[in-house]
């Protein structure tokens, strides 16, 4: 990513989460934002130092993609893009009942797929991503039946 759309992606993060606490009207996506951070609180540090965090790389666990990935899955869940994810969602919801549960899971496969293509230079294929995200619902199928 460019330097100048992390920059711009951070302050979006950055803006959304300052009208928040200063109580001010909020666009439509700030409060997608919004509903993110607030179920990160270990992100909190990163977005009230907007200064000290607008330009640092994060060489492990970097909270702007990680927020940014969750809102990149719960846009193809809302519009079932890929087709089938919502249903792979739906389902796993279910298994797990815990919606960030389920949200962090799938980020998994969408973190590998997204990897995977940038190191090929490859457009990620949808029925590979969705695959992947089909193996979360066997393996947990498999690991939660009782067995005699």
């Amino acid at each position: 990513m460019h330097s100048s759309q992390r920059n711009e992606l951070r302050q979006a993060f950055f803006t959304a989460w300052q009208k928040h606490l200063n109580k001010q009207p909020i666009e439509p996506f700030e409060a997608q934002i919004i509903e993110v951070i607030l179920q990160h609180p270990e992100y909190h540090e990163y977005l009230n130092n907007p200064e000290k965090y607008r330009d640092k790389d994060f060489p492990e666990i970097n909270p702007f993609l990680h927020l940014s990935l969750h809102l990149a899955l719960r846009e193809q869940i809302s519009t079932n893009r890929p087709h089938g994810i919502n249903q792979i969602y739906q389902t796993l919801c279910h298994q797990f009942a815990d919606t960030l549960l389920v949200e962090h899971k799938m980020m998994t496969c969408l973190e590998e797929i997204l990897w995977d293509g940038q190191q090929s230079g490859i457009m990620p294929a949808e029925q590979v991503y969705l695959q992947k995200l089909s193996q979360i619902i066997a393996l947990n199928s498999n690991n939660s039946v009782i067995k005699d």
